[in-house]
């Protein structure tokens, strides 16, 4: 088993502290009227790993920013970005339906290029850029809706976020193939070992003759096509183009790629150790839910656990330098 983790890149403290948690929210959560802990009902399973698709595609995007020592903090806007030009191209402007899919992708991604292209040629700092894009993005989003919610997808759009093939949501299996598909890429291709090899040391990187600028170019595109996926999957499931969609959801996304064992200064990253850490994000939030904790406790609550997970990995990588 600890082999199979080794592998994967994924931590085997993640998953202990994903049973954990499930433990004690099983513990902790109300109880329905038949005895059932509401936690561990199948319809609050389905709850959660519907959230955790939506901000796990983002921390996929993450993941390939912050393992070559880059961060994202627009995430969450473009998500909403996505989210209303998607909505705007199929029920504003009346185009067919699979505009919804193509406008949503393409403005995430042309939103990551805009970062990466400025990061690159600019020289400006990654924390400075996303963060400008950040507020761009939220206002570009609340300028195509009117500061409205776009209502009345096409059934086609909706499938994707509504649908249960085989009693299982759809975006769940959207989420799988992004994740598999990013994991081969991360892990098993020149792409992703230049990526890596440019969060540890990009001198060394440049040295070997990997194209820096292209490199960090298509990883902040390809991020923001993250965000342009899961801001077409919030859409359909919601059946809205919301401009507030993604709220602070780049904390959530961050978040679960540290966990999951994606260092934040770079060098390494897990793909499914994402996964696991978005189903710890996805746990807690839903726990909380449940046992009625306010909002802004909850926010709280997942700064520590970011905070934490920061910590925690740079004890255990001067522990592992000091051997």
């Amino acid at each position: 088993m600890l082999k199979l983790l080794e592998r994967t890149h994924v931590r085997a403290e993640s998953l202990a502290v994903l049973l954990v948690l499930v433990v004690v929210m099983a513990i902790l959560s109300p109880v329905t009227g038949s005895g059932v802990r509401v936690f561990l009902t199948a319809n609050n399973f389905f709850n959660i790993i519907l959230a955790s698709a939506t901000f796990g595609i983002l921390a996929i995007g993450a993941t390939f920013v912050i393992s070559s020592a880059g961060i994202d903090l627009s995430l969450g806007s473009v998500l909403g970005l996505a989210s209303v030009t998607g909505a705007a191209l199929v029920v504003t402007l009346e185009l067919p339906w699979y505009f919804a899919i193509i406008g949503s992708l393409g403005a995430g991604a042309a939103a990551g290029a805009v970062n990466g292209f400025i990061i690159t040629r600019g020289h400006v700092p990654a924390f400075i850029v996303t963060l400008g894009m950040l507020g761009i993005a939220r206002g570009l989003a609340l300028i195509i809706s009117s500061g409205r919610g776009i209502y009345g997808l096409p059934e086609e759009i909706l499938f994707l976020g509504q649908a249960r093939p085989f009693g299982v949501p759809t975006p769940v299996f959207i989420m799988l193939f992004v994740a598999l598909a990013s994991h081969y890429v991360l892990a098993h291709t020149p792409f992703g070992h230049h990526t890596l090899a440019l969060g540890d040391n990009e001198n060394s990187a440049r040295a070997t003759g990997i194209n820096i600028r292209r490199q960090r170019m298509l990883l902040y595109t390809i991020s923001g096509l993250m965000a342009g996926i899961a801001g077409l999957i919030f859409t359909a499931r919601v059946n809205t183009g919301d401009p507030t969609a993604g709220l602070n959801y780049e904390l959530l996304a961050i978040t679960a790629a540290i966990i999951g064992g994606t260092n934040l200064f770079g060098g390494r990253g897990s793909i499914l150790g994402t996964m696991i850490g978005a189903l710890i994000m996805g746990v807690l939030q839903n726990g909380l839910n449940l046992m009625a904790v306010q909002a802004y406790y909850q926010q709280m609550a997942i700064g520590a656990v970011l905070i934490a997970a920061v910590w925690l990995d740079q004890i255990r990588t001067r522990g592992r330098s000091l051997q």
